[in-house]
């Protein structure tokens, strides 16, 4: 399984030969350098930690930064850890770029959506809005939420509102279109969680 962190650049169109367009997000994708690599037989299981974008080292702790000296790699801005299923082919100090998706025909990318603040019923859930006509002073009121003395409270999942968005969020099944290897680029068909710039997580559909 290919896995890698990257960053959502924006959306674009690429043409084929037949002059079809396909609408395609940009991820840069990679390098990633390889922190650390976790065995059952020391962890008891199987991970790797992987970073991505160097950051400078008087804006990493003392501890995080013998992590990264202990591994031979600069502070890393972002650091996860990936479950796998061997680890074979993993080592520390090493890296992973968007050669690992060579072949692969779909991914799973995941991000944290748009924060969109405190919204309401009608821009977070589709409410409608009530009659603008003479009278009415219900147009973006979610309306009665509730019964009266039974069970005089209001269910949870109610519909109402509240914070909209800046949750993680994984999209399926995106067509990988081109792989751009020299700029670390990767296109897949259709939109991914997030604004541009933001972190995204790149991975092989199963």
């Amino acid at each position: 399984m290919a896995l890698l962190i990257g960053k959502k650049i924006g959306m674009t169109q690429l043409f084929d030969e037949s002059g079809v367009v396909t609408p395609v997000t940009v991820i840069e994708a990679g390098p990633c350098s390889i922190v650390q690599v976790k065995t059952p037989e020391k962890e008891g299981y199987s991970a790797i930690q992987i970073g991505f974008i160097d950051a400078k080292e008087s804006r990493t702790t003392s501890p995080m930064a013998g992590h990264y000296r202990k591994a031979g790699v600069k502070p890393q801005r972002i650091l996860r850890e990936v479950r796998v299923d061997d680890t074979n082919g993993f080592e520390v100090g090493g890296a992973i770029d968007v050669k690992a998706f060579e072949g692969v025909e779909k991914v799973h990318v995941t991000g944290t959506s748009k924060g969109r603040g405190f919204a309401g019923t009608v821009k977070r859930h589709h409410f409608k809005i009530g009659r603008r006509t003479h009278g009415n002073k219900s147009h973006r009121e979610p309306g009665s939420v509730g019964a009266c003395a039974t069970p005089a409270r209001i269910f949870k999942g109610k519909k109402l509102p509240g914070r909209m968005g800046g949750v993680t969020r994984t999209v399926k099944n995106l067509p990988v279109v081109q792989i751009d290897e020299e700029n670390n680029l990767i296109f897949v068909k259709g939109a991914v969680p997030g604004a541009n710039n933001g972190v995204v997580f790149v991975r092989t559909a199963l």
